[in-house]
């Protein structure tokens, strides 16, 4: 890579997912690209994108800000605070913003992935698989706006108060 323009149309297209996602993990990705194993997908991101991610504390991938200026996609997550804090606002495909609409709120007693499945599927007469139902409840809790219970099996609920955080829909 000899300069930004030097970025092919895919790894243009593949760093706006990254900038988009973020913070995502390798499994994300390589659903989203269609490949093969998480080594392609880190593969791919040393090869083409190396200039433009990096891997935060918690090993999850975030683009930098120039990949953002780069590609002139809003990244996933905004905070009002520099440093983090509570996400103001996060871009999530609609799955995710039907989970958060219907997942128990931050003063709720928390919810197995089951009962958001069934909270979602009344909510907007949609039929989505509970691994789905289970990734979008993870990618939010990356997002900083979802949190884990551990009981007998894991259960979620809101990190924040829903109204705190405009969700928009990507795609």
């Amino acid at each position: 890579m000899t300069d930004d323009s030097a970025l092919s149309a895919e790894a243009t297209e593949r760093l706006a997912d990254v900038v988009r996602l973020q913070p995502t993990k390798n499994k994300e990705l390589q659903e989203r690209w269609g490949l093969e194993s998480g080594s392609e997908v880190h593969q791919y991101l040393e090869n083409e994108l190396k200039d433009y991610y990096y891997r935060d504390d918690n090993s999850l991938i975030r683009a930098t800000s120039e990949a953002a200026e780069l590609v002139d996609v809003e990244p996933g997550v905004e905070s009002d605070e520099e440093g983090g804090g509570v996400p103001s606002v996060i871009r999530v495909p609609e799955l995710e913003s039907q989970v958060f609409a219907v997942v128990a709120g931050p003063d709720e007693r928390s919810e197995s992935v089951v009962s958001v499945l069934n909270g979602v599927r009344d909510a907007f007469d949609v039929d989505p698989s509970v691994e789905d139902v289970r990734e979008a409840l993870q990618s939010l809790r990356r997002k900083g706006v979802v949190e884990v219970i551990y009981r007998t099996v894991p259960t979620f609920r809101l990190a924040v108060d829903r109204d705190e955080v405009d969700v928009e829909v990507t795609e």
